[in-house]
């Protein structure tokens, strides 16, 4: 984007303050092209196709995280088409949302299913004995527990809270203080111990 075109969206005196324009320059996500005279936004990841995607996967997975989908998109639109494919090559793991199934973070799959990498495929036979087995109710698990001779573990107690020094119940109604009349000539003509509102104003 041309500088000039910077200032009037900004609505700031980018093209004629020159303090501005070098702290504008200087800033670590804006990149300046002398040659085109061009600004343009500097993202976190540099990559245009799937496998220098992959390499920087590579990278963040080895630093001992994975990399947030959102800021590769950023990075290159076709980011989440690629890691999709990369998923279904078994080359990356990614997490997803649990409300819709969108792509959250993705990771670096080093051990990939294959003789090679030194990992296997789980085989259908076990697959389907694992998912055969049925987690037994509370009331049995805890009777197979006893005869064996062990106990389920007890959930942490509660601290008990320190009961509160006010009483619950009714408020006592404040008395009416009998009022001390100092004026005595307005005495039995006003009452003082009411307040008193002039019917005139």
């Amino acid at each position: 984007m041309r500088l000039q075109d910077i200032a009037i969206v900004t609505n700031s005196p980018l093209d004629t303050d020159m303090v501005l324009l070098e702290k504008f320059k200087s800033h670590d996500r804006i990149q300046y092209d002398p040659k085109t005279d061009l600004f343009s936004y500097r993202h976190d990841f540099n990559f245009r196709n799937k496998a220098a995607l992959l390499t920087e996967i590579q990278r963040q997975t080895r630093k001992g995280g994975g990399i947030p989908v959102r800021a590769l998109k950023e990075s290159w639109k076709e980011a989440p088409q690629a890691i999709e494919e990369l998923e279904k090559e078994g080359e990356v793991l990614v997490t997803r949302t649990v409300k819709d199934g969108q792509l959250r973070m993705v990771f670096w799959n080093e051990i990939k299913p294959d003789e090679e990498s030194g990992g296997k495929p789980v085989e259908k036979e076990f697959l389907d004995l694992w998912h055969q087995l049925k987690v037994p109710n509370d009331v049995d698990l805890l009777k197979a527990l006893a005869s064996e001779g062990l106990q389920a573990t007890a959930a942490e107690t509660p601290i008990p809270k320190a009961p509160s020094t006010k009483k619950k119940g009714k408020r006592s109604v404040p008395r009416q203080r009998q009022a001390k009349i100092t004026n005595i000539h307005l005495k039995g003509e006003i009452d003082l111990s009411r307040d008193y509102h002039s019917t005139t104003k």
